[in-house]
C-alpha cells in the first residue's frame, strides 16, 4: 500500500489495477484512515477515499478501465453500489480529469451504478437502482429510485430527478423541479445515519483484523 493509505485495509479485496496495454502502470488506491471499507467489497487501481467515507458490503470501485476516481469526506456507498468507468472518457476540473469524481456528503443508495464519465455533486442523493452515466449532477440535487441520468446531461443543483425518469437529453434535465421537502428531509436523514457508520465499524471490528478483514481477538 501506497504511504497515507488505511492500515486496516484488507489487501485481498484492495488492489492495484492489472496491468494493461491501455492502463500499464499500476496505481493503489489511497483511502484515509478514519474511511470504512466492508471487507465484501473491493477497491482497484487509482482511487482516492477520503475522510470518514463509508463503503457499505458488497461495493465494486473498479478503477481499471477508467481511471482515476475520486470520492470526497463523509460519502456512502450502499450495499451493492458500483463505481466503473470508460476508458479515456474523463470529466475535467480544474486542472485535475477524473473517469468519477464524487464530491462530499453524497449517498449512493442501494444497488445504484455510476459510470465515469461521471461528476457527482456535493451533497447529492443517488437512489435505489438508479443509474448515473455520462453526465453532471448538481449539488444538492437527487435522483429517485430507478431513474436514469445519461447521454451528457447536466443536472442543475438542488434538482428533483422523478422515480423511473429517464434524463437523457438536456432539455428534460432543464424542466426539472426543484426538491420536494419530504425528499430533501430523506436524503438528509440517510447522511446523518451514514456519517455514524465508519468509525463505529472500526470500533466493532477493532483493531486486530486478518487479511480477510474478519477480527479475532
Amino acid at each position: 500500500m501506497e504511504k497515507g493509505t488505511n492500515s486496516h485495509c484488507f489487501e485481498p479485496f484492495i488492489s492495484p489495477n492489472p496491468i494493461t496495454p491501455s492502463n500499464p502502470v499500476q496505481r493503489f488506491p489511497k483511502i484515509h484512515q478514519t474511511a470504512f471499507i466492508s471487507q465484501f467489497s473491493s477497491v482497484i487501481g487509482d482511487v482516492t477515499i477520503s475522510n470518514n467515507v463509508f463503503v457499505a458490503p458488497n461495493v465494486s470501485i473498479r478503477a481499471d478501465e477508467g481511471t482515476p476516481f475520486y470520492i470526497g469526506s463523509n460519502t456512502n456507498l450502499q450495499d451493492g453500489v458500483i463505481l466503473h468507468g470508460l476508458l479515456n472518457r474523463k470529466i475535467s476540473l480544474g486542472n485535475k480529469k477524473y473517469s468519477i469524481f464524487i464530491g462530499n456528503e453524497v449517498s449512493v443508495a442501494h444497488g445504484a451504478l455510476v459510470h465515469g464519465p461521471c461528476y457527482i455533486g456535493d451533497k447529492v442523493f443517488v437512489g435505489f437502482n438508479a443509474i448515473v452515466y455520462n453526465a453532471i449532477v448538481g449539488e444538492g440535487s437527487f435522483i429517485s429510485t430507478n431513474a436514469v441520468v445519461t447521454n451528457g446531461v447536466r443536472i442543475a443543483p438542488n434538482r428533483f430527478v422523478p422515480p423511473g425518469a429517464n434524463i437523457d437529453s438536456q432539455e428534460k434535465a432543464d424542466a426539472l423541479s426543484p426538491i420536494p421537502g419530504d425528499s430533501e428531509e430523506f436524503a438528509a436523514q440517510v447522511q446523518r445515519v451514514n456519517q455514524e457508520f465508519p468509525a463505529s465499524y472500526h470500533l466493532s471490528f477493532g483493531k486486530n483484523r486478518c487479511s480477510c478483514g474478519v477480527a479475532y481477538d
